[in-house]
C-alpha cells in the first residue's frame, strides 16, 4: 500500500479529499492547527461531509504553504490574513514591517554581544570589574525576558490569547496592560502561579472542612483571593471587566482550543468561593 493511499479517505471527480488528521499528516502541522486556521479564517476546508467533518483537498495545501511561510518569517495572523487576501502589494510593506522586527533583534543582540566584549576586555586588560560581568548578566536577563512566555506556549496558543484580548479589553485598557506586561518577568509568572496554588489548595481545605463562608477564616481568604487579581488588574475596573470578559471568551471555546488550562472547581468550591467573595465584599463596604 502505497503512502497516497494511507492518506486519503476518498476520491470525488479524481480530486483527493483528506480528512483534518489526515491533511494534517500530509502538510506536516498538528490537527489543531488546522482546526484553529479554519475558525479564525486563515485556511478553510475545501467541504464538509454531511456528518460535519472537515474535508480537504491537494488545492489547499499552496494556501497552507503560503501562511506557514509567512507565520515562518513572524507575521501575525492578521498581517497574514491581510497578504493572503490582498496578494503582493501589500506583502511588500508587511515585509518591510518585518525586516524592521528582525533589524530591532539585531540590535538587542548586538548589545549582549557589546556587553559581553568590554566585560572580556577588562579582564584581558587585567582589570577584572565584577559589575560589567554584572551588566553582561542584567542585559542578557533583559533580552530573554521579552521572549520568556514562548517557552509555555505555542505559536497557536499565544495567538488565541491576543484574540480573546483584543475581544475582550478596550484599546485604552489593553495598552495600559501592555505597559505593565513589558516589566513582567517569568520569575514574577513564578511567583504568582505558586502564590495562586496556594489560594486554590486553601479553598478546597476551607470547603473539605465545612467552613461557614461568611467566617473570618473565609474572608482572609476571599481577601487574598482578590488581592491576586488586584496584581493583574492594578485597582483598575476597565481591566477588571476586561479579566471578567477574557475568561467568559476562553470559556466558551472548545476544550482543545483554549489556550490555557484553568483551575477546575468542584460545585462545592464554586459554591463556598461565591458566598466567600460575596461576604468580603459587604465586610468592605
Amino acid at each position: 500500500m502505497t503512502q497516497r493511499h494511507t492518506l486519503h479517505s476518498t476520491e470525488k471527480g479524481g480530486k483527493i479529499i483528506y480528512r483534518t488528521g489526515q491533511f494534517a499528516r500530509k502538510t506536516s502541522v498538528t490537527s489543531r492547527t488546522l482546526r484553529y486556521y479554519d475558525r479564525v479564517g486563515l485556511l478553510s476546508p475545501s467541504a464538509r461531509s454531511e456528518s460535519g467533518y472537515r474535508l480537504y483537498s491537494d488545492e489547499d495545501v499552496p494556501r497552507l504553504q503560503r501562511i506557514l511561510a509567512l507565520k515562518y518569517l513572524g507575521f501575525s495572523l492578521d498581517e497574514i490574513r491581510v497578504c493572503l487576501d490582498t496578494g503582493p502589494q501589500l506583502l511588500g510593506d508587511a515585509l518591510a514591517q518585518q525586516r524592521a522586527v528582525a533589524e530591532e533583534s539585531r540590535r538587542r543582540l548586538d548589545r549582549v554581544i557589546k556587553s559581553i566584549e568590554d566585560a572580556e576586555g577588562l579582564l584581558r586588560a587585567g582589570r577584572s570589574d565584577w559589575e560589567s560581568v554584572l551588566g553582561v548578566i542584567e542585559v542578557i536577563a533583559m533580552e530573554q525576558n521579552k521572549d520568556w512566555h514562548k517557552k509555555y506556549f505555542t505559536e497557536e496558543q499565544l495567538a488565541q490569547m491576543e484574540e480573546t484580548s483584543s475581544a475582550a479589553y478596550s484599546d485604552e485598557a489593553r495598552a495600559r496592560l501592555a505597559e505593565r506586561g513589558a516589566a513582567w518577568t517569568e520569575e514574577d509568572q513564578r511567583r504568582i502561579d505558586v502564590q495562586w496554588a496556594e489560594v486554590n489548595a486553601e479553598l478546597s481545605r476551607l470547603t473539605a472542612e465545612g467552613a461557614a463562608p461568611d467566617g473570618p477564616e473565609a474572608i482572609a481568604w476571599a481577601a487574598r483571593y482578590f488581592g491576586l487579581i488586584g496584581q493583574f488588574t492594578a485597582g483598575d475596573p476597565e481591566v477588571e471587566a476586561g479579566l471578567n470578559r477574557w475568561w467568559e471568551l476562553h470559556n466558551a471555546l472548545p476544550e482543545e482550543e483554549r489556550p490555557v488550562q484553568g483551575q477546575i472547581y468542584s460545585p462545592q468550591e464554586s459554591e463556598f468561593l461565591e458566598k466567600a467573595t460575596a461576604a468580603y465584599r459587604r465586610s468592605q463596604e
